[in-house]
């Protein structure tokens, strides 16, 4: 198991933090095969020593130290995780002293604040948001008055994950359009599109990978062909050309770099939840 590194991440609350800011920084390095391990709730110093035998049990399987990629507020419950011999990343430490110091205020350990119900009118904003969402998943709806945005694309280029990562993490209302073969006849917007068309932001993607996505959905459909995501993609662009639309590719890019472009692009300014 050479190259393979055993990865933790601790909460004292659902463990959330610590696994985005991990995944970011794991990324980081490509030679090691990093194999992962969420455990939230964490939140006593006997569960940290249950914990802490995982680990040190992890280390024998895989003959090298484990990583701990901790976010848990409790100094004894880290004490307690730090007794495994795993290397100990407090993914707050490098942060709160300097906080502390220009703030002038020590900070409360509060746990689960950073993912709990702190505020009910953004929570439910949230709500509202993931269900207009599907209300408005490929043009079920087609009511897109309150939406802040519209993602228009052929089927299967990511436009309802999309949907749903912006509504849950941003609260934003965002619906979707999927082009139909009668809407790429035409080099214009669909009719029912043109009074929203401030709100509109164009999803494209190779077709060898839209060919490969779909022969999962619809294996050796005339949907799935290649020769059909070829010809539905460059109708689906120069639409976008001709209508000025902004436009970016799903190929290479995660949910989360596409749900930040598209904000930028339109100009809607949300606080990540």
């Amino acid at each position: 198991m050479a190259g393979t590194r055993p990865v933790f991440y601790v909460s004292d609350g659902t463990g959330i933090t610590a696994e985005t800011i991990g995944h970011s920084l794991l990324t980081q390095f490509t030679e090691t095969r990093f194999v992962t391990d969420r455990i939230p709730f964490v939140d006593s110093v006997e569960r940290a020593r249950e914990v802490g035998a995982k680990i040190r049990e992890a280390a024998q399987t895989h003959g090298v130290r484990p990583i701990v990629i901790n976010s848990c507020m409790d100094g004894e419950v880290g004490a307690a995780l730090a007794e495994s011999g795993a290397l100990m990343l407090d993914v707050f430490a490098p942060f709160i002293e300097p906080l502390e110091r220009e703030l002038e205020e020590t900070r409360e350990r509060r746990i689960g604040k950073a993912h709990g119900i702190a505020d009910f009118e953004t929570y439910h904003r949230r709500i509202n948001a993931m269900n207009f969402a599907l209300t408005h998943d490929d043009g079920q709806s087609i009511d897109y008055d309150e939406a802040d945005l519209i993602l228009v694309a052929v089927s299967r280029a990511g436009k309802t994950p999309t949907c749903v990562y912006l509504a849950l993490h941003y609260g934003v209302r965002a619906a979707n359009y999927p082009l139909t073969e009668e809407d790429l006849e035409h080099d214009r917007l669909p009719p029912r599109l043109r009074p929203y068309r401030d709100k509109l932001f164009g999803l494209t993607i190779d077709p060898v990978r839209l060919q490969q996505i779909r022969q999962e959905r619809r294996p050796n459909s005339r949907y799935a062909q290649f020769d059909t995501c070829k010809r539905e993609v460059a109708a689906a662009e120069m639409m976008f050309r001709a209508e000025r639309i902004a436009t970016l590719s799903t190929t290479h890019t995660s949910i989360e770099e596409i749900a930040s472009k598209v904000l930028t692009t339109l100009g809607i300014h949300r606080v990540m939840f």
